[in-house]
């Protein structure tokens, strides 16, 4: 078997998948489901000095992803000392602690959890185009404790320059992506929107960001030295492999984990160890940045026809639907498809659309 163990900043942790700050760690209790449906490390929802007061109703699903009005936790500081972060300690996992947001309010907060902490994790919330903030949150953690201090950015950012920025105000690593926003959806029979905030405005997640958090992720590990946490859309196994592919060195989840419960921590983490062993692979180190290793410094304009594996074609006919070329058409003595060379212009679609790899490029 594969092993899918990580090192991340002297934390060890047995896979590489863990909750995002969040609401599926709303509170000690939801680190130790979290714990029983397979997470590697614990990330403690945000806190700040003062509890979040949150619009309701905060979360709604959206065709292709999830928006919501989430803010830090709710809970005040000191119900998480007394009760909630000695009982996420009991997991046994490595414990990192969400921490938001300006540098007076981490100066405050991190010296009252630090012996809960293996680890910080800064919020700097949809930033602007000034690192400052970032800067000063970073410099006011690290002056406040000796662990090791991640920063997480959000997608409204240039993200080399925030990389950098980061790393070199001392942060010892980054989580990229926060949700995107703000975005707006409606109640198609009553013409009100889903959210309860102002203007019923939320932020984007889920599967419709996981793009974005992949190029985002990709750009931060060609910017910096420092490990880089991928999070953002990652419902299964194969959107972890390829933010580790790009380079990241473990995945956060938190949409997933609240539409399918903790169990998807697990789940994502049996199909990594699959995919490594199906594929020859010993560890998570002979995959990850191998997307670096092939960046295309110039665009390609060569036509490359895709090529048809008769014997993975199922005839669903998705691609042929969709070949705006009118290139493919199903040859049914054959039980497959063909491609038409002198309509084909090379587009690719037909192979991104293909469920069963029967066409590749």
């Amino acid at each position: 078997m594969a092993n899918i163990s990580v090192n991340l900043l002297r934390m060890l942790l047995k896979n590489p998948v863990m909750p995002a700050a969040g609401p599926p760690i709303r509170n000690g209790e939801a680190a130790h489901r979290a714990k029983e449906g397979g997470a590697g490390a614990i990330v403690t929802k945000t806190v700040s000095v003062e509890a979040a007061k949150v619009p309701k109703p905060n979360m709604a699903q959206v065709k292709g992803g999830f928006i919501n009005t989430e803010l830090w936790s709710e809970l005040p500081l000191e119900k998480w000392i007394e009760k909630e972060y000695p009982k996420v300690v009991e997991t046994g996992l490595p414990v990192i602690i969400g921490v938001g947001y300006t540098a007076e309010e981490i100066r405050e907060v991190i010296p009252r959890i630090e012996k809960f902490a293996d680890c910080f994790e800064l919020s700097t919330h949809y930033l602007g185009s000034d690192p400052t903030p970032m800067i000063n949150s970073i410099k006011a953690a690290k002056e406040s404790t000796n662990l090791p201090v991640m920063v997480k950015l959000s997608p409204q950012i240039d993200i080399p320059t925030f990389s950098k920025e980061a790393e070199k105000a001392g942060a010892d690593g980054i989580v990229l992506i926060n949700s995107f926003g703000p975005t707006l959806d409606i109640d198609l029979e009553t013409g009100r929107a889903l959210l309860g905030s102002k203007n019923g405005y939320g932020w984007l997640s889920g599967q419709a960001i996981f793009p974005l958090a992949l190029k985002s992720v990709f750009e931060a590990v060609k910017s910096v030295n420092i490990p880089v946490i991928g999070v953002g859309g990652i419902s299964t196994a194969k959107e972890a492999i390829k933010m580790i592919m790009a380079g990241a060195q473990a995945v956060q989840v938190c949409t997933a984990a609240i539409l399918n419960g903790p169990q998807i921590y697990g789940k994502i983490s049996k199909g990594i160890e699959e995919f490594l062993d199906s594929h020859g692979y010993n560890s998570l180190d002979e995959i990850r940045g191998i997307a670096q290793q092939n960046i295309i410094d110039h665009p390609r304009y060569e036509l490359v026809i895709p090529k048809v594996d008769d014997e993975k074609c199922t005839e669903c006919g998705l691609c042929l639907k969709s070949c705006v070329y009118d290139a493919i058409h199903l040859v049914k003595s054959l039980h497959s498809v063909r491609i038409d060379e002198d309509k084909c212009e090379g587009c690719g679609l037909c192979v991104s659309r293909c469920n069963f790899n029967a066409l590749t490029i």
